[in-house]
């Protein structure tokens, strides 16, 4: 059985500018995984950078709130709503808040540097 625990995850500041904690990577275990599994936080009135990945991404809205942009696209997201990135996307996510706003990241195949951009 495998489990991980949050505060166990290093907390490192993402190129977008998120605060993430890398819950999953099949580089860094031996699970039988393609995807990576990460947990994000943007403050309050903060925005992630703009970015593009190769790869698909979801996101799932743990606490708070925000608009989420994707392309020309926006909308705003609150817990419980889940986001489907298409690969090459632009996307950032602004928190309108007044507390963390809090979401995992499902990037499949597994998230590597060289496939994101940040714009």
């Amino acid at each position: 059985m495998f489990v991980k625990k949050l505060q166990d995850c290093e907390k490192f500041i993402a190129g977008d500018d998120s605060l993430l904690r890398e819950l999953l990577h099949p580089d860094k275990t031996d699970l039988a995984i393609r995807y990576s599994l990460a947990h994000a936080v943007v403050k309050p009135g903060q925005t992630s950078k703009p970015h593009t990945l190769k790869t698909s991404e979801v996101y799932y809205i743990l606490e708070g709130e925000g608009i989420m942009h994707i392309n020309m696209e926006s909308e705003k997201v609150t817990p419980g709503n889940v986001i489907y990135i298409p690969p090459n996307s632009i996307q950032y996510i602004r928190n309108t808040g007044s507390s963390e706003l809090k979401f995992l990241c499902i990037v499949d195949p597994a998230w590597r540097h060289e496939d994101e951009e940040v714009l």
